[in-house]
């Protein structure tokens, strides 16, 4: 009996041994970097104290990398002060990012704001560290019900700044073959 026990306790190092080479080979194997991606979260600065939150999961992937309109993933974005405001979720039609900058596109799938589903909004990014800027579509209109038919991948100047110790926005830059 003692024995078996020996064989036993071999037998399962041995298989032990032998997953760990294996996992360790898998995690080798170059990784395809994804064609362009826009994640994160931040909150806008306001002095008039609005609470102002937008958050990304864009990606576009590797096989996709000469049609932006590929892209997929969701954003988030709401504005509230003195608790009124509104929210929405957009899933993603569009991303094309440049070095630091990336202009998200989307159309809303969840919103309290009436109207304002089925609608596309656009969003850019400047990824620069714990200073990140950022700017949206609707931002001559005041509101994305009022905007009408904007195509994919449109948004405006990163001209509002991120609160600061909020900026975590990550841009992977988009390196189509020209």
């Amino acid at each position: 009996m003692k024995r078996r026990t020996k064989i036993v306790v071999l037998g399962s190092a041995l298989l032990l041994t032998a997953g760990a080479a294996s996992a360790a080979t898998a995690s080798d194997a170059p990784r395809q970097r994804e064609a362009a991606a826009l994640t994160g979260t931040a909150m806008l600065y306001r002095s008039a104290g609005d609470d102002i939150t937008f958050s990304f999961d864009a990606h576009l992937a590797a096989r996709d990398t000469a049609d932006p309109a590929k892209a997929t993933g969701t954003f988030e974005f709401s504005h509230y002060l003195n608790g009124e405001g509104a929210r929405a979720k957009a899933r993603v039609d569009c991303l094309l990012t440049g070095g630091k900058v990336a202009v998200v596109s989307g159309v809303i799938t969840e919103s309290d704001l009436p109207g304002a589903e089925g609608r596309r909004v656009g969003v850019t990014v400047h990824d620069l560290g714990r200073h990140d800027r950022l700017g949206y579509s609707w931002a001559a209109t005041g509101s994305p019900v009022e905007t009408k038919e904007l195509p994919k991948c449109v948004s405006s100047a990163p001209f509002e700044r991120v609160e600061r110790g909020t900026g975590d926005f990550t841009v992977v830059p988009w390196q189509p073959e020209l």
